[in-house]
């Protein structure tokens, strides 16, 4: 039997503040660059197999309007990392897939974030070819946990 994915709809919150000022094409990714668990095998063939915590670390990237109301939002924040980073409250968030089945049935593929801080300043250019990225900002944070969801 064929099944169906659709995909749409899909909301991104950070400290409870659903994002709107969104840019084009990946507006929101959420990557886990580090692996679960290692593997390692010796002589005569005797593995370990050891949990490497650090998988569960997420890497977000948000692309926003410059200037919007979402970039003045997130700039805030930035600028509290990094006046004071140890009373800095971290960021939590979320990021979730509506998905329907092509029958009128909605799922939702969560990730919950926790535990969040900005890794990079934003970049920034000027360009007189046309190019609309002078147009955006993008944010990139990461997150202690990112536990994937489904409902």
């Amino acid at each position: 039997m064929t099944s169906f994915s659709l995909t749409g709809g899909d909301t991104i919150t950070i400290n409870l503040r659903p994002l709107k000022d969104l840019a084009d094409d990946d507006i929101c990714t959420v990557s886990f660059p580090n692996e679960i668990c290692t593997v390692a095998t010796g002589k005569n063939r005797n593995t370990v197999y050891a949990l490497n915590e650090t998988g569960n670390n997420a890497e977000m990237t948000l692309r926003v309007l410059m200037n919007s109301s979402d970039d003045k939002f997130l700039n805030g924040l930035l600028a509290a990392q990094q006046a004071d980073l140890p009373s800095f409250v971290l960021l939590t968030g979320s990021f979730t897939k509506r998905v329907g089945d092509g029958n009128g049935h909605i799922s939702y593929n969560t990730y919950p974030l926790q535990g969040g801080v900005f890794t990079k300043l934003p970049d920034v250019k000027d360009n007189v070819n046309g190019d609309k990225e002078q147009a955006i900002i993008t944010y990139n944070l990461k997150f202690a946990l990112a536990p994937r969801v489904l409902a």
